[in-house]
């Protein structure tokens, strides 16, 4: 797989993590949380490893909650 096959837009992003794209703007704005992206031109292209990351980084046991 390519590193451009890996990429998805803020939409896709925003869908993969049941967020809205509002909120991923707010989230680049604020710099919080530190999901990486890239901006080519006026796009803004996720890496499907950051998101999973990010995913796996906020997992919680319902044991530990």
């Amino acid at each position: 797989m390519t590193i451009k096959q890996n990429l998805i837009s803020a939409e896709q992003a925003a869908d993969y993590l049941d967020v809205t794209t509002r909120t991923l703007a707010n989230w680049r704005s604020l710099g919080f949380p530190n999901i990486p992206y890239s901006k080519i031109g006026r796009c803004i292209r996720y890496r499907l490893a950051d998101l999973d990351s990010y995913i796996a980084k906020h997992s919680h046991n319902s044991m530990e909650d």
